[in-house]
């Protein structure tokens, strides 16, 4: 096959196989591959993968996002719910993001209809029903939010316990409502329809900082302390120098 020839400036995600925290890696050209959108630097095309990918499995695959949903999503200043406020707009839903007061302003900026403040409100006390309450945090139990899904509606962990990964937690059927966790899964053609989604202004991943390479364990320990927006990368600027220059 010949997807790419040489010179082409591309993007991809290791999924599941890790490895990513290397200065060289092989890949597939049938794998998470795609070119590169135009109007995006390599920071933010590498930043398209883990949380879009993600997001789009959870919410196109996995609970099958219409048009006129509302979806409410929990933690959604991090990189998978920033993601996920966007892929959800551009399937047409009605969004609410949850955050904490500090980010109010940027999960409505990536397109949220209305923002929740936790530390001042909490969803489940609402009257507010959703057809679809996604979960970034790990925070959220099927008993706590039950009453804010509407008939048919799905609960969907992308961070959880480990008896809801377990399926343990189950509604009764009688109630028509869901509760979806598991491992997100990424194909090839995602890495192009996230390209795509970038291409058209659809997509934009939200970058808090940069690293260098060298500076992983700092990158890692700012992460750790659980106030990062949307993404932080790597970044390996002497190869990107090395390149240029070699042109």
């Amino acid at each position: 096959m010949t997807r790419f020839k040489a010179g082409d400036e591309v993007f991809a995600f290791p999924g599941a196989s890790f490895g990513s925290h290397a200065e060289y890696r092989t890949i597939s050209e049938v794998g998470l591959i795609a070119l590169k959108p135009n109007s995006l630097s390599f920071d933010e095309a590498a930043a398209l993968s883990f949380g879009g990918t993600t997001a789009l499995s959870f919410l196109r695959d996995k609970s099958g996002i219409k048009c006129g949903d509302k979806v409410l999503i929990v933690g959604a200043s991090g990189s998978v719910g920033t993601a996920a406020v966007q892929i959800a707009k551009h399937f047409g839903a009605d969004v609410t993001g949850v955050c904490s007061t500090t980010n109010l302003d940027l999960v409505r900026s990536v397109g949220a209809d209305r923002v929740i403040d936790y530390t001042q409100a909490d969803f489940a006390l609402q009257r507010e029903t959703y057809d679809i309450i996604l979960d970034t945090t790990g925070t959220t139990s099927f008993a706590r939010c039950e009453h804010a899904l509407k008939l048919g509606g799905r609960l969907l962990l992308v961070l959880g316990s480990f008896a809801q990964t377990l399926g343990l937690e189950r509604p009764s059927k009688a109630s028509g409502k869901k509760v979806i966790a598991g491992v997100a899964s990424a194909k090839a053609e995602d890495m192009n329809y996230l390209a795509e989604l970038a291409r058209t202004g659809d997509f934009r991943p939200v970058i808090d900082r940069s690293y260098l390479f060298e500076c992983a364990a700092a990158a890692h320990a700012y992460v750790d302390t659980g106030r990062k927006k949307g993404n932080v990368v790597l970044t390996l600027h002497h190869l990107h120098q090395a390149a240029r220059a070699a042109a």
